[in-house]
């Protein structure tokens, strides 16, 4: 473990251009791997209309129970796919399939829909943990390996249910919510509409753009000196940049941007990293989160418009190798979540 930091923090320090290794996956698939069959600690997300509603977290959700809460759990589910897709011969691979044809069996994800379906939890993890239970959904779907078809198949259910709920909902969200924590509308669509594209849903495509471009569509002058919030572990403006950019044609998205963060055309444009003062509060530490979440929209929007903005990417590169160090730490309130963050920032670069 020691031995294995300290690689990291000198990769951090010296080598900007770093692409993940097998090592450093093998470490960041322990993460979610540690956690996605601990029930506790556990921070239960449901709204409890009588006593017969309160049961252990297992019982209520018998596929997402670990990794603290039920969105945590969603993307630690989504990293192991994702490690396995782009490195087969992982060290623990019969252990992943394992615990994800467990947790991902139909029974299971028929018991979460049970859960979703009672009257007063129609609202549970909008949108947040809609958005990545969508992008588990993708990353099963794209995988090639034997045992994601069957478990592709077993989801299904819960993303389409998922997906009735944001056509439902988007149209009567009024106003946006730009904020850089769960309830964030703009990160809400990103990996929602990524999967709409995959799976050739029109309908929500449809639903995600018309929404995105009535809630954002006149936005200026994003206050990037407002960034970050205390416990920010999403960038408010580059998540608004992030749908938009994949809502927009560039014909409409690059004026869209100069109007909204005319700052990111500037070639000497900086930006200071979110600090992070105590590791071991889980809240303070969304700030690592927060330097992921930056470094994989820019990613995206060199990787576009890479004679535009190739300034951006060293930007990017600093982000992430700032907070890398985070996510081998050891400490709980970072390693449940950490670990998807920056797995998605090197997904983007």
């Amino acid at each position: 473990m020691k031995k294995l930091l300290l690689i990291l923090t000198l990769a951090c320090q010296y080598a900007v251009a770093q692409e993940l290794t097998l090592a450093q996956a093998n470490h960041l698939a322990s993460l979610p791997l540690k956690c996605m069959q601990q029930e506790y600690p556990n921070k239960p997300g449901e709204t409890l209309a009588n006593a017969s509603d309160i049961i252990s977290p297992k019982a209520a959700h018998p596929a997402f129970y670990g990794c603290y809460d039920w969105h945590s759990s969603v993307h630690g589910h989504w990293s192991l796919v994702f490690l396995l897709n782009h490195f087969p011969k992982m060290e623990r691979r019969d252990e992943i399939i394992a615990k994800l044809k467990t947790n991902l069996s139909k029974e299971n994800i028929a018991t979460e829909i049970a859960f979703l379906n009672k009257k007063h939890e129609k609202s549970f993890e909008r949108t947040y943990g809609w958005n990545w239970l969508l992008k588990l959904q993708h990353e099963l779907e794209l995988s090639k390996e034997p045992f994601a078809a069957d478990l592709a198949k077993n989801l299904k259910p819960l993303s389409l249910l998922f997906i009735d709920r944001y056509l439902e909902f988007l149209p009567k969200l009024n106003y946006p919510i730009r904020v850089g924590t769960h309830s964030s509308t703009a990160f809400g669509l990103t990996f929602a509409w990524d999967y709409a594209v995959f799976s050739k849903n029109e309908k929500l495509q449809q639903s995600i753009r018309e929404n995105a471009i009535r809630l954002f569509g006149k936005d200026q002058d994003c206050p990037l000196g407002w960034e970050p919030s205390g416990t920010d572990f999403l960038s408010p403006c580059l998540e608004e940049m992030g749908i938009m950019q994949r809502v927009l044609s560039p014909e409409e998205f690059l004026p869209w941007l100069q109007k909204f963060l005319p700052a990111l055309f500037q070639k000497d444009f900086n930006w200071e990293p979110g600090k992070v003062s105590d590791r071991t509060d889980g809240h303070l530490v969304h700030l690592d989160g927060l330097n992921f979440s930056r470094a994989w929209n820019l990613y995206r929007l060199v990787k576009q418009y890479p004679k535009a903005f190739p300034h951006l990417k060293a930007l990017a590169d600093f982000h992430l190798n700032y907070s890398l160090p985070s996510v081998v730490d050891g400490n709980y309130e970072g390693e449940h979540w950490l670990a998807s963050f920056a797995l998605h920032a090197y997904e983007e670069k």
